[in-house]
């Protein structure tokens, strides 16, 4: 049964940009020989990272949309965590990606709306 997926990939920072979507496309070729399809790459460029990972400060962010099954989603995730030009993955199905940005706009939306019940703090005037 195949589903809906989205990967996020950050290769290392010492890749030519040019040549992230040639690496990228050697290992997206395990999705269409296994019968899934690839909806969208969005290779977002150089970031700054969270964290340091491997040392490093900066990745080269990449996001793919595709639908595959999931023997063969398996296998892309073990073969981008074999490449030593990969700094990390992240594979999701479509239904928990979405899912996960709507649990955290709807706590973004809580924690705005507690931060507007506060009351103003009085503002001290000289007498």
């Amino acid at each position: 049964m195949t589903h809906q997926y989205e990967l996020m990939v950050i290769l290392n920072p010492e890749i030519d940009e040019r040549q992230v979507a040639p690496n990228l496309d050697k290992f997206l070729k395990v999705i269409t020989n296994g019968g899934g399809s690839i909806e969208n790459v969005d290779i977002w460029g150089r970031r700054r990272l969270a964290y340091e990972i491997q040392k490093k400060n900066e990745g080269i962010y990449a996001v793919v949309n595709f639908t595959a099954t999931s023997d063969v989603t398996n296998e892309l995730d073990r073969q981008l965590g074999l490449n030593e030009q990969v700094m990390r993955t992240k594979v999701l199905r479509a239904e928990e990606a979405i899912a996960m940005i709507a649990s955290e706009k709807q706590r973004a939306d809580e924690k705005a709306a507690r931060k507007a019940a506060r009351p103003a703090k009085a503002v001290k005037q000289d007498a």
